[in-house]
């Protein structure tokens, strides 16, 4: 149980990377070198993110479109809602700068791979999560920016501008239909190299928020969050959080769903994207303290996986109790 409650190696990389970035912030020409390694990442993240998702595993989520349904309120809906109506409680023990990256947070879509490996621990329905996750990060490429716009328009910042929608188009959606188109090719050596696909994930994450970071510090960051403020957004992250999994819960019981489909809302409905997020941030945000934006996404991030991972056992172990003849046939961590 304590090993659940301790960070992984990349969150141990991403805490060295804000260390780093704090220490030696990269500047001038090397943070121009830094910017654009970053872009390229990010392009060759999506591309892969394009091979690898199944355009039939899309499709056959239609045939139980209530439960994605549900899923999609939760992650774009929902979510959003909470960060907008709770504004006045959660808001005050924050910066403006820092409650904008928890609203950016609320707006983004569900993660892939611990949404299906949470649903698998807890025995769910895996393919509904498979199905679930792909069509929540597709959508969140059209979704998030949409509601990104309005809120810089509701703070007077105009909304969205047409670079950040052309740098979108680039960075994302291009390089995204790009991996789709080369499905057929290279979509089942991608299958067979996932260990790369999460080298560029991870390492894309790494580099963008090394530089988001670098900037950030420049402009005085760690004076701006000291640790009461640091200490509030936790607060705020574990609010949110909460909130959800007990929206999903609830409201999959009340929907009349049963105990596998409810464990797929639950993981795949509460749960957001630190690989999206993190590019996202940087091409949603030009000209925002983007240390800022991304900082509540990294404690959500840690803190979904290590209640997740507790919740997941939890409806596993009911799972037992209720048919003890039945193997356990939960993957490993």
């Amino acid at each position: 149980m304590l090993r659940r409650f301790l960070p992984d190696r990349f969150t141990c990389a991403l805490l060295l990377t804000v260390l780093l970035s704090s220490v030696l912030p990269c500047r001038g020409a090397w943070a121009t070198a830094f910017g654009w390694l970053t872009d390229g990442a990010i392009m060759l993240l999506f591309f892969l993110h394009g091979a690898k998702l199944s355009r039939q595993a899309v499709l056959a989520g239609v045939t139980h479109w209530r439960l994605h349904l549900v899923v999609l309120t939760s992650t774009f809906v929902l979510f959003p809602l909470m960060g907008w109506v709770l504004r006045p409680l959660l808001a005050p023990p924050v910066t403006p700068d820092l409650y904008l990256g928890v609203l950016f947070l609320c707006t983004l879509p569900s993660t892939v791979q611990s949404s299906i490996a949470f649903t698998s621990i807890a025995r769910g329905n895996v393919s509904a999560a498979v199905c679930a996750a792909s069509a929540s990060s597709l959508l969140g490429i059209f979704i998030t920016p949409l509601w990104v716009g309005a809120m810089l328009e509701s703070r007077g910042g105009g909304g969205m501008s047409w670079h950040a929608l052309g740098e979108i188009v680039t960075l994302l959606l291009l390089p995204f239909v790009a991996g789709q188109v080369a499905q057929r090719w290279i979509g089942v050596w991608v299958q067979r190299h996932r260990p790369l696909v999460g080298v560029v994930d991870q390492g894309s994450i790494l580099l963008v928020v090394y530089t988001a970071f670098s900037a950030s510090v420049l402009e005085g960051l760690w004076k701006q969050v000291p640790l009461p403020v640091l200490g509030g957004l936790v607060l705020i992250c574990v609010v949110l959080l909460a909130l959800a999994l007990l929206a999903t819960c609830h409201g999959a019981r009340a929907l009349g769903f049963g105990k596998e489909d409810e464990i797929t809302i639950v993981f795949c409905g509460s749960k957001k994207s630190l690989a999206s997020g993190v590019p996202m941030a940087k091409v949603l945000f030009a000209g925002h303290p983007l240390g800022m934006i991304v900082l509540p996404l990294m404690l959500f991030h840690q803190i979904q996986l290590m209640v997740c991972a507790v919740l997941a056992r939890r409806y596993a172990r009911r799972g037992e109790a209720i048919s003890p003849d039945e193997g356990d046939t939960a993957p490993a961590d």
